[in-house]
């Protein structure tokens, strides 16, 4: 009877403990361009982005008009999204930086034909540099 007792305690202990969750790794062709990191990464349903610059990722140049760059760095994020089975509404949480705050009004006209309502939560922060000459970066995360 003991034996019993203490097997229906470990089988109950082993319900509660959660499986090791799945991990996807989301990297389109040419998406790290020789960098240590990975585009995406999917686990549990949510997806988690890198943070993507608008250059061009044929060329790797970036455009010399900003509103072209903000375009390119959320394409990026949509390739991510829709390799990963998502898409912008699926976007819960948006970080954006940028170099230079007076760039603000102009991001933001682009960000919303991207998102619509409701949008995800979202932070802008200026920063002093980012790698080369972006001016620009967006990282996101989105769930189903």
């Amino acid at each position: 009877m003991r034996r019993f007792a203490w097997m229906a305690l470990l089988a109950a202990a082993w319900a509660v403990v959660p499986a090791a969750a799945e991990r996807k790794i989301i990297q389109p062709e040419g998406y790290t361009q020789g960098y240590p990191f990975t585009p995406g990464i999917l686990i549990d349903g949510t997806l988690y982005i890198a943070g993507f610059s608008g250059e061009d990722p044929k060329t790797g140049k970036v455009p010399r008009e900003f509103e072209a760059e903000v375009r390119q760095a959320l394409d990026k994020i949509g390739t991510i999204l829709k390799a990963g089975g998502m898409g912008y509404e699926d976007v819960v949480s948006v970080q954006v930086y940028l170099t230079d705050m007076s760039l603000f009004e102009r991001m933001n006209a682009v960000y919303k034909t991207y998102f619509q309502e409701p949008r995800p939560t979202r932070t802008t922060v200026g920063v002093a540099k980012l790698i080369g000459p972006s001016r620009i970066e967006i990282t996101a995360t989105a769930r189903k």
